[in-house]
């Protein structure tokens, strides 16, 4: 009877061995399905600065880097051995999408702007409606100010008026002490 029941538990921890590896293929097999319905978050990556027809158009011949640097933004690439370039490049790639790259390279003379090559630029508006993803209709901001707008802020005195205004003032030193005393 003692054998009896030796075979019947090695029976039994046979059976639970082989229902346990049975539960795991099917708890491994749960567990690949959950997996693969779970996708990581993929994060949409933009460098560079967005150059658009429009700021392209501003340009003209012989504006000062300053200039340029205000219409366009600082450009992502200067070199000191090609001093009389900048390169403008945009990349934005998002998932499910086709990455976007755009270059603009803007070209001097000295300090004065003499050309620009590189992609065709699109306008503000069609930029915006090529990005795909956006709930609804994008609206594209109004990119000029109204009369109205300007009329909150006071013109500009002329030069002749402002001299006017600074006459009550005392006048500014010629020179200034030195910085170190000797």
């Amino acid at each position: 009877m003692h054998v009896q029941a030796r075979s019947r538990a090695g029976l039994a921890l046979t059976l639970a061995i082989a229902a346990a590896l049975a539960g795991c293929n099917s708890i491994d097999g749960a567990a690949h399905r959950v997996a693969n319905s779970i996708t990581p978050y993929k994060v949409e990556v933009v460098q560079g600065n967005f150059v658009s027809k429009e700021q392209v158009q501003a340009l003209q011949p012989g504006m000062s880097r300053q200039q340029i640097r205000d219409i366009l933004g600082t450009p992502l690439v200067t070199s000191v051995f090609h001093s009389n370039r900048w390169e403008y490049v945009f990349t934005i790639k998002r998932p499910g999408v086709d990455p976007q790259v755009r270059k603009l390279t803007v070209f001097f003379n000295g300090d004065s702007f003499a050309r620009a090559e590189g992609d065709e630029m699109p306008s503000e508006s069609e930029f915006v409606a090529s990005l795909q993803g956006m709930k609804g209709k994008p609206k594209v901001p109004q990119l000029e100010a109204t009369e109205a707008q300007l009329a909150k802020y006071p013109a500009r005195q002329n030069d002749d008026s402002a001299e006017a205004s600074n006459s009550n003032l005392p006048p500014a030193a010629a020179s200034y002490p030195p910085l170190e005393s000797r």
